[in-house]
């Protein structure tokens, strides 16, 4: 049976490449496999699609009982089908925090990295006779994963050892870094053709906090002032979100990854309080900047609090 290789809903580049250039390992191996993703691939990682020539996994909303299956990008069930635990996990590879809930009906292979992408601890694992065979494609698409999750390495999760990987495979494939990162960045700051809906659960993540559940929403571009002119719209969408996705609030975090600091919308007392409690902020309107703020793995989510 052909093992499904899948990252997170609401898929990003990383969630993406990954489960496409880990199918391709796979089956070079001798183990038959295809990513597929979890939802529509959002506007940075449909870039990477056809800049590299790849074509976009079928997108699924579960997986059948039984189903072979890799995990990339995630241990966490709240961003999985479904029923995950009723398909057979065979692997997990990641570079988030351990959350707990997946069973599977064996001892699997695990590997969960303190990187900044997934694609790095890839790279690690498929070795270099696999990686000197991998296609062009495939090669750039790890590369792009690699350049997104570290916002060509401004992210405080950025390692050095993600960005030796990142410039060994700049090299390998003749690529200018900056050139790539210019063109990600571009493509994940056109949000004209999203609803404030979509905007709100693009690149969003559940938590709970202090008995709080929470939709924490982060959108990364160059031109924040797009996203910033419809600020009105999308608070006044997040109430209908929430309510939608069984959450108490949606937090959004708008990222300029050129200034390095990001912007969180504050439609009401809840969220000002938990701006005021978690960065310090002083907050006297209804968005409050927070320099230096880049990461939702390393800076805001553990920095949450009521």
């Amino acid at each position: 049976m052909t093992t499904l290789v899948l990252g997170h809903k609401s898929p990003d580049t990383d969630s993406t490449g990954s489960p496409i250039a880990w199918a391709w390992y796979l089956t070079h191996s001798g183990t038959p496999a295809k990513p597929v993703l979890l939802g529509e691939p959002n506007t940075e990682a449909a870039f990477v699609l056809t800049h590299w020539g790849l074509d976009k996994p079928e997108i699924v909303s579960g997986v059948a009982a039984g189903t072979p299956v890799v995990i990339v990008d995630t241990n966490n069930p709240a961003e999985l089908p479904d029923g995950i635990n009723a398909a057979d996990i065979r692997q997990i590879i990641d570079h988030h925090k351990l959350v707990g809930g997946l069973e599977t009906k064996g001892p699997i292979d695990i590997t969960i990295r303190p990187l900044a992408c997934t694609a790095t601890i890839l790279y690690d694992l498929m070795g270099q006779e696999a990686l000197a065979a991998a296609p062009r494609g495939i090669k750039g698409a790890m590369l792009s994963c690699i350049l997104s999750d570290t916002l060509e390495f401004r992210s405080p999760t950025t390692t050095p050892h993600d960005r030796a990987v990142a410039e060994a495979l700049a090299a390998d494939l003749g690529v200018a870094i900056p050139e790539l990162a210019t063109a990600l960045f571009e493509a994940k700051s056109d949000i004209s053709a999203f609803s404030d809906a979509a905007l709100l659960r693009m690149d969003s993540k559940e938590y709970t906090v202090a008995g709080k559940e929470l939709r924490v929403s982060v959108l990364e571009t160059t031109a924040p002032k797009l996203v910033l002119d419809r600020k009105d719209s999308l608070m006044a969408a997040m109430e209908a979100v929430a309510r939608e996705d069984g959450a108490d609030q949606v937090l959004l975090f708008v990222v300029d990854i050129l200034n390095e600091e990001a912007t969180l919308l504050v439609p009401n007392d809840l969220v000002k309080t938990m701006a005021e409690k978690s960065f310090g902020a002083t907050v006297s309107g209804d968005t409050v900047l927070l320099p230096g703020i880049m990461s939702r793995k390393k800076q805001i989510i553990p920095a949450l609090t009521l």
